[in-house]
């Protein structure tokens, strides 16, 4: 269940795919927790993306796997004659966290989906108070989204009007070369912060 690729000839015998199944599973069990308990008023689209990708953020799941021992796991499971490599790939939040999807995607087609959810719910209930209490921004937000896809986020502006004591500045959000977000503002951070929330907004309705 931990077996890195690299353990392996066969990619198969690997996480990768569970863990491809996992983060399904750990977005959508998040999303189904939180939709119900917050308000509509307050929490629309952008801010319900805006949470969830804090608590499914790859720092979010690497602590929630040190509390689970799972690096130790990780660690132990390396080859004989690889066991440097295990201990060193047990530090790396990237192969951790996929590490733990891996373990929610064979905890699915095991239990099924509202017992892992109810686990995932209750392994991750310190991120997801943490993510009300201490929201993250909304670039910061979408930059640990994409991040989770080896993607990037580039802010660009497309005009500036207005005098120059009150200028309204417009920005895109672009990924790969393509607008994902739109946003205008009165300062160059506002309308960044603008486009950021509607990228999160359109990759939640991708999703």
């Amino acid at each position: 269940m931990v077996t890195h690729s690299s353990w392996t000839d066969r990619r198969s015998e690997s996480y990768e795919r569970l863990a491809f199944l996992g983060d399904s599973v750990l977005g959508l069990a998040v999303t189904a927790h939180l939709y119900p308990v917050l308000e509509a008023d307050r929490f629309g689209a952008g801010e319900l993306s805006k949470v969830r990708a804090q608590v499914v953020s790859g720092r979010s799941c690497f602590a929630v796997a040190e509390r689970l021992e799972l690096p130790q796991a990780l660690a132990a499971s390396a080859p004989a004659g690889m066991e440097h490599v295990g201990r060193s790939l047990s530090g790396v939040e990237h192969v951790v966290s996929d590490a733990l999807e891996g373990v929610i995607g064979a905890c699915f087609l095991t239990y099924g989906f509202e017992e892992t959810a109810d686990a995932v719910i209750e392994a991750f209930a310190p991120e997801i108070d943490a993510s009300l209490s201490q929201p993250l921004d909304f670039k910061s937000a979408l930059q640990e989204r994409l991040a989770g896809d080896g993607r990037a986020v580039v802010y660009e502006i497309t005009s500036s009007t207005g005098p120059p004591h009150a200028p309204t500045f417009r920005v895109e959000a672009r990924v790969s070369g393509e607008t994902f977000g739109r946003g205008e503002g009165r300062s160059k951070k506002e309308a960044e912060q603008r486009a950021a929330r509607e990228a999160l907004e359109l990759l939640g309705s991708e999703e």
